[in-house]
């Protein structure tokens, strides 16, 4: 990290707010942001964040919920306990990472399933672009087989010529998808959530170790949209949000 970095963070509203109400990150407030514009979390509801290391977005989902919901974050990253929620670590790619993390939701199904992941960024745009709609495609096949019918999806990818593609295939599952920029992002950051309502239900498929990954590697969305090769291992982050 740079000086000028650090500097620029310590000026960042958004990070003197997480510090001063003890939020893990300044990502909380994306999700705040969010909740108030599509509340797309219920008091009672069961939760799952994808890449939730270091758990902002966990902290804010754990108080929408409520003592009757549940929460469960996931990550390769170390987790620091935090009441109300159950912690999965492991790589969304094992098979073993989303039956524990199937395991420990109530009927092993979810209301919302969030995913703030981003990838190592490599310097070249186009990569990372292609990266990020890959972590996209994998949170949108664990939301297939893990949501309630009408249940929510949400999801950060960084904007470019696969966004397109990406936001049809999600309004195939959905009954209202919508793409939105919260204030909190950075101005510097290309990314945009898609949220999504309504989940349709999970229709007919081969079972989620061989969508998402499973003993034979990954499958995810580039095989299926033909061309440009999958993601390889060192492209997938050890956590989501930022700090």
């Amino acid at each position: 990290m740079s000086l000028r970095w650090l500097r620029q963070r310590r000026r960042d509203p958004y990070y003197r707010l997480a510090k001063r109400e003890s939020y893990r990150s300044r990502a909380a407030y994306k999700l705040k942001q969010l909740q108030k514009r599509f509340r797309i979390i219920r008091p009672g509801d069961a939760v799952v964040d994808l890449g939730a290391s270091p758990g902002g977005w966990s902290q804010v989902a754990a108080e929408l919920v409520g003592p009757r919901g549940r929460v469960v974050a996931v990550d390769r990253a170390p987790f620091k306990p935090l009441e109300g929620v159950a912690f999965v670590r492991g790589d969304l790619r094992d098979q073993t990472t989303r039956e524990r993390a199937l395991r420990v939701m109530r009927g092993g199904l979810a209301d919302c399933v969030l995913s703030d992941m981003s990838p190592d960024l490599s310097g070249n745009y186009s990569i990372d672009h292609a990266r990020s709609i890959e972590l996209c495609e994998a949170a949108l096949d664990f939301a297939r087989y893990c949501l309630r019918p009408g249940g929510s999806f949400v999801a950060k990818v960084f904007q470019g010529a696969m966004f397109g593609g990406f936001l049809r295939r999600a309004k195939t599952l959905f009954k209202v998808c919508r793409a939105h920029r919260p204030a909190a992002s950075r101005s510097s950051s290309s990314e945009m959530y898609v949220i999504c309502r309504g989940f349709k239900g999970r229709g007919p498929g081969p079972a989620p170790s061989k969508v998402i990954g499973g003993p034979g590697g990954w499958r995810g969305g580039a095989e299926r949209r033909g061309g440009g090769g999958s993601v390889e291992p060192e492209a997938w982050p050890h956590t989501g949000e930022e700090e």
